[in-house]
């Protein structure tokens, strides 16, 4: 069979399942647009390729499958490497084509040539520049597979013009095997005997978990282990959802704006069981402080993660759900009967910080943005699939709105990466095409990427924004409130556009409340749109995320007021 590189990249993203891929065309994808254009597959043209990035990152996360962008050479590629980085970090399963000036030419300084592998090298799990038409089958196939196993991520592919034209004799490719790469879905049975011995013997455990849950699936068997054992459970911000928010042993998130009761919690425990988790250092606080009392049980598929930021005693190298199962499988064959009469002091004690209201706050006369998201959860009943921007509007998404299932809060948490939430809407939108989807944004984050307003239009996408606008860069504004004697340089917005107008000039709908009995009304009305719809909450200008650990200190010493 003869056939084009472009014909042949074509075959293998069928083979491979490709349903939906993110872009935007330049001069060296020509070709592969031409191909592109003759398959089933949906492209969807993107108005910036972060844009297309962060889209296909959304995509994977709420679909639980590998996300697809392709964009041109030199600044085509170079756009895509912030959401590359995201997509790094909090370890998603994302395969980027990006196109290369012809081989001869690579070197020369060519227009529109960039060394995008040197570039992205430091964040990408792997990245290939493919110099022969004959190893493109091959490349893609080891793409697909390392970007979806072990710990997922992002892996490159450059495509020279020359590749993508040449016309070759077509070989299936052999199934693949990497010699070097062999990661470890299950785990040391000895290690898990550690693990239940440790259970059985904790007075005051927790159980905390990662974004690894959700990646792997696992959110049933963590919520089998916390009943079966009775542990309260914490979870990081991408962890967000393994665990039910309404459930009697949630705890809240953990770090640096966590709850009360799960800081204290994590500070005062004797077993403390993550999994899924890399002791971020939002997570931590200062680490030699962080859970000074307890043993540590911590299970991983990457080994790299486990002892790299705080010291553990049994460490456990697996794929979290089968390592999971194994140890609920270990623990049925226990007498668990005493347990919970045995921590009946710790369970009492955590009711008693659960008590203590520090996420409280008074709705006034000014809209209060924690205000907005509880109405948006009660509104949704929980089920809304919440992306966010970054910043004070991303972590009263994860105080306020009470996540049940996982895949359904998506925000770009190692990186931090402002005007993520728009465009990710956008790929879980055409992930869960039946579901709501609801990008909660601040007026300075949303600024970044609102050009993907005209994506969201044109494929007829219902993505609801619910825009709290303080006029403020919020999270920076609160440091230096804090922390840098209200000295507020450059963090004011007040000049901005007029969010309703600029709906409308894009065809969607657009909202706006200025008084606390506004808020519900807006809501009501901008779900129900079957429109792209822009709500617009003018919130109090001044409001802190609280509690709040300072920089540096351990998370126990939180600012609650």
């Amino acid at each position: 069979m003869e056939l084009t590189g472009a014909q042949i990249l074509m075959k293998m993203l069928k083979e491979e399942g490709v349903d939906t891929i993110f872009g935007f065309p330049g001069g060296v994808v020509i070709d592969i647009y031409d191909e592109l254009a003759k398959t089933d597959i949906r492209h969807i043209l993107v108005r910036h390729e972060q844009g297309a990035i962060h889209a296909a990152d959304g995509y994977a996360r709420a679909s639980g499958k590998v996300g697809v962008c392709l964009v041109t050479s030199g600044p085509g590629a170079t756009n895509t490497v912030t959401g590359i980085a995201s997509a790094y970090m909090d370890s998603i399963p994302v395969v980027i084509f990006t196109g290369q000036v012809p081989t001869q030419l690579i070197g020369n300084d060519a227009f529109q040539e960039v060394d995008i592998v040197g570039i992205t090298r430091p964040c990408t799990k792997h990245n290939y520049l493919v110099k022969h038409t004959e190893d493109l089958a091959r490349i893609v196939k080891e793409a697909f597979m390392i970007a979806a196993s072990g710990r997922p991520g992002p892996v490159l592919i450059d495509l020279p013009k020359d590749v993508s034209t040449t016309t070759i004799t077509y070989k299936a490719p052999k199934k693949i095997e990497l010699r070097s790469y062999k990661p470890t879905y299950t785990p040391n049975i000895k290690q898990l005997h550690s693990a239940v011995k440790l259970i059985k013997n904790a007075k005051k455990p927790i159980i905390f978990a990662g974004g690894g849950v959700v990646l792997s699936k696992g959110s049933k068997e963590l919520t089998e282990l916390a009943h079966k054992t009775q542990i309260p459970v914490t979870c990081s911000l991408m962890g967000l959802g393994v665990f039910p928010g309404t459930d009697p042993l949630w705890l809240g998130m953990i770090g640096m704006h966590g709850t009360y009761r799960a800081n204290m919690s994590s500070g005062d425990c004797d077993l403390l069981i993550a999994v899924g988790v890399r002791f971020d250092d939002r997570v931590t606080g200062k680490t030699d402080t962080f859970a000074p009392n307890a043993k540590i049980v911590h299970i991983d598929i990457d080994p790299t993660s486990i002892r790299k930021n705080i010291p553990v005693t049994v460490p456990v190298v697996g794929d979290c759900k089968i390592t999971l199962e194994l140890l609920n499988k270990l623990l049925d064959k226990e007498d668990l009967g005493d347990l919970k009469k045995n921590r009946n002091s710790w369970l009492n004690q955590i009711e008693k910080w659960k008590s203590t209201t520090p996420l409280a706050y008074k709705q006034k006369n000014i809209i209060k943005p924690q205000y907005v998201v509880e109405k948006l959860y009660e509104l949704t009943k929980g089920n809304a699939i919440i992306t966010t921007e970054v910043g004070q509007n991303q972590m009263w998404a994860a105080q306020y709105y009470h996540f049940k299932k996982p895949n359904h809060f998506i925000t770009s948490g190692g990186l931090g990466v402002m005007g993520f939430g728009l465009p990710a809407a956008i790929g879980a939108q055409i992930a869960c095409p039946k579901k709501l989807v609801v990008d909660i944004a601040g007026d300075g984050s949303i600024q970044m990427n609102i050009q993907e307003m005209a994506t969201a239009k044109q494929y007829g996408l219902p993505v609801k924004i619910v825009i709290l606008n303080n006029r403020y860069l919020g999270m920076v504004r609160q440091w230096q409130e804090l922390f840098y004697g209200k000295r507020y340089t450059a963090t004011g917005m007040e000049h901005a556009p007029d969010f309703v107008k600029l709906a409308e000039a894009y065809g969607a709908v657009g909202l706006r409340a200025t008084k606390p009995e506004e808020v519900e009304p807006v809501l009501i009305k901008g779900l129900s749109s079957s429109e792209t719809v822009i709500m617009e909450f003018v919130v109090e200008r001044e409001e802190c995320v609280y509690p709040m650990v300072p920089a540096g200190a351990p998370i126990t010493e939180m600012l609650l007021v």
